[in-house]
């Protein structure tokens, strides 16, 4: 199989290189070349964003491409209709954020999809731009060459928004760590891997059309989630489990402040955390202990001395220590919090 990654150095085109290579795949990989791909991938060089930056793709011919753009559509727009005659199969790294606020739980591929996105559009915001990508897609290759793969929460080696990597290391670092309740909250996420083993799966079946793709909701839980870090990092992290509503009469983010989290019975917790990934499933995705998720991302953090990359274009994650002490005594004052790691 023969398949060209548009981007395929960081977080999730990393992560289907090298699924590709470990199948024994020919992969292409077409970058800025601020980034090393993967050994074993052939790279071209060009810039989106630049006039005449497609020209390293004017020529060869690929089974399929796996593109996770997320920045102006008309980057896609001229990609996809550069490639239509050359390539079998254009699956889109999408998002869940395509659909319109505030989706209900349980929500399906067939929820309604966010207004005023346009395939010629410049970047306009990140649902609307992911969106508009997908049209152009569509329109290039029609309904029966393309995939469009609404990806949830994505966690796992190569993070580059930092989500895992901060609870990693807040965990490690030890001592009091407010653990946003309740402890039993369900999270639905994608591994990486797992995200990469079903792209690829979609490829090899030719799948067609949109798909949500996570885990199916309550794969894990809060709590599990964080007790899976202090086992993984053996710190000395003590979980202070406190309630919804203290952390939101504080002030505090859910999501930004507190990765991953959001408050239970929020318009926000139901569209991360309840996307209906029945289809998805019924076309082959597995998902991974979330237990392995959490040790891998620590031992390649590890691997690269501890600090995750970030990308530019994302606003920075966590608490910081100052806030965090201030909501712990506060609620340890108040008899808020709950020690340990039962709830």
């Amino acid at each position: 199989m023969r398949l060209l990654v548009l981007g395929g150095t960081e977080f999730v085109g990393r992560a289907v290189v090298e699924e590709a290579l470990g199948r024994g795949w020919e992969v292409t990989v077409f970058h800025r070349g601020r980034h090393a791909p993967p050994p074993g991938a052939r790279a071209l060089h060009g810039d989106r964003t630049a006039p005449g930056g497609l020209s390293a793709l004017a020529d060869g011919s690929w089974d399929a491409v796996v593109d996770t753009w997320s920045a102006a559509p008309h980057a896609v727009r001229d990609t996809a209709r550069l490639l239509r005659e050359r390539v079998g199969r254009y699956v889109y790294v999408s998002s869940c954020s395509v659909y319109a606020w505030a989706p209900p739980a349980g929500y399906t591929e067939e929820a309604p999809l966010v207004e005023g996105a346009s395939a010629d559009a410049g970047q306009l915001d990140y649902a609307r731009d992911k969106r508009g990508a997908e049209l152009a897609v569509s329109a290039a290759f029609g309904a029966d060459r393309s995939a469009l793969v609404r990806a949830g929460l994505i966690l796992g080696p190569y993070e580059n928004i930092g989500r895992l990597p901060w609870w990693l290391n807040r965990v490690a670092r030890g001592g009091p760590v407010l653990a946003p309740g309740p402890h039993d909250l369900p999270l639905q996420y994608i591994d990486v891997r797992d995200l990469a083993d079903w792209v690829l799966g979609a490829v090899e079946r030719e799948l067609s059309g949109p798909y949500n793709l996570a885990s199916p909701p309550g794969h894990t839980t809060m709590g599990a989630l964080l007790e899976a870090c202090v086992r993984t990092t053996g710190g000395a992290a003590e979980l202070r489990w406190t309630d919804p509503g203290t952390l939101l009469a504080a002030g505090v983010e859910p999501w930004s402040q507190l990765p991953v989290w959001t408050p239970p019975g929020s318009e926000l917790h139901d569209a991360v955390q309840s996307a209906d990934v029945s289809q998805a499933l019924a076309a082959g995705l597995r998902c991974r202990p979330a237990e392995d998720t959490v040790a891998d991302t620590w031992t390649w953090l590890r691997d690269i001395g501890g600090t995750a990359p970030h990308r530019p274009d994302r606003p920075p994650v966590g608490l910081a220590p100052e806030t965090e002490a201030k909501i712990l005594a506060a609620a340890d004052g108040a008899g808020g919090g709950v020690p340990g790691t039962t709830p």
